[in-house]
């Protein structure tokens, strides 16, 4: 396993005048689970290219514990990988393909049996051990590729790129399950590329999220989820995402832009350029009395909750609709103070408690 860091670390493709990977300085642990979460063409699967060694970086340095391998190349950074479609040897047994990595790396046959078999029984495959690859389905041999980045306990890294993309989502949750448990058995550092939040949130102690080639937060699930560092964080992560309401803010209060006020857990200084409200749904509620006065659109059932789409001062809102709550002719919203977040050009503000 290793600790990858990147120094002042950036990327621009030939030809083009902007950044695939705008300037990072980051730090990955000796044994940490990571994702790298954006939507498509964010700067994730360049990143990923880049500490793999198959992608030489127009700016900064890549290190591995300390060491410098900007340029070295794949096969010397000893790294595992996995891709989103499954790269295995169709006339190789299963057994064997799981073995490939560690025979070619003259491991005793009795200790690739034993990490073999180990695995095999971490991924579900057990019993088609002595099948031919060629006979199983897509599923099948995306565990296999899956179980070929993991049999190795040598790896600096093991890298998986959208690997679940052609798992039946049935499945998904139960390879998720076996991954994390994977890692807690064998701490390797593993990185995992997805524009999946359920994936990211689920497999990774820290979720590293981009956009537009930039990294916005680096953080633990609960933390991109209560403290989103930037409104992209907010919208992506959530279903529904965090609402965003435009306001002006004066000290400790936001001002709607239908003059309806709405009291802050905290006191903010002057803010300059597009300032917004940050809300997450879970934190708005639909009330009877009380609250401000919202303007009902539809309700949508979600089975588990109610999720109320409101208007609010002509701005879109998502709220909870309490469980049992008939739907009143004429909604209030009332909003937990302390989850309030204010944003300004997409960046939160720091604000400070009063006494």
């Amino acid at each position: 396993m290793a600790r990858i860091a990147f120094e002042a670390l950036a990327h621009a493709y030939p030809g083009s005048a902007t950044h695939a990977l705008k300037p990072m300085d980051m730090v990955w642990e000796h044994a940490g689970a990571y994702a790298l979460l954006g939507p498509s063409g964010c700067g994730k699967t360049t990143l990923l290219n880049i500490v793999s060694g198959l992608l030489y970086p127009s700016e900064g340095r890549v290190l591995f514990d300390g060491k410098d391998v900007t340029s070295l190349p794949t096969e010397r950074r000893n790294v595992a990988q996995v891709f989103q479609f499954p790269v295995v040897y169709d006339t190789m047994t299963v057994r064997e393909n799981l073995a490939f990595p560690l025979r070619n790396r003259g491991v005793p046959a009795a200790a690739a049996r034993a990490r073999v078999e180990h695995v095999a029984a971490l991924l579900g495959l057990t019993s088609r051990l002595d099948r031919r690859a060629r006979n199983l389905g897509a599923d099948e041999k995306q565990k296999i590729s899956l179980g070929r980045g993991l049999v190795r306990d040598d790896v600096a890294a093991i890298l998986f790129d959208e690997p679940l993309t052609v798992i039946d989502p049935h499945l998904k949750w139960e390879l998720r399950a076996r991954l994390k448990e994977l890692h807690r058995q064998v701490p390797t550092t593993m990185i995992y590329v997805t524009h999946d939040q359920t994936e990211a949130l689920t497999f990774a102690d820290r979720v590293v999220v981009m956009s537009e080639g930039e990294v916005v937060q680096v953080g633990t699930p609960e933390a991109l989820f209560e403290h989103p560092a930037h409104s992209f964080v907010g919208h992506f992560i959530g279903s529904p995402g965090m609402n965003f309401l435009a306001c002006t803010v004066e000290g400790r209060e936001a001002v709607l832009p239908g003059g309806q006020r709405l009291a802050l857990p905290r006191a903010y200084p002057p803010l300059r350029g597009k300032v917004e409200l940050g809300i997450r749904p879970e934190f708005a509620t639909v009330v009877r009395e009380g609250g401000l006065a919202a303007r009902l659109r539809r309700v949508e059932d979600l089975g588990r909750r109610r999720i109320a789409r409101l208007e609010l001062d002509g701005m879109a809102l998502a709220a909870t609709l309490p469980e049992g709550m008939p739907v009143p002719a004429e909604p209030r919203l009332a909003f937990d103070a302390a989850r309030l977040h204010v944003y300004a050009d997409g960046w939160l503000a720091e604000g400070r408690a009063e006494p």
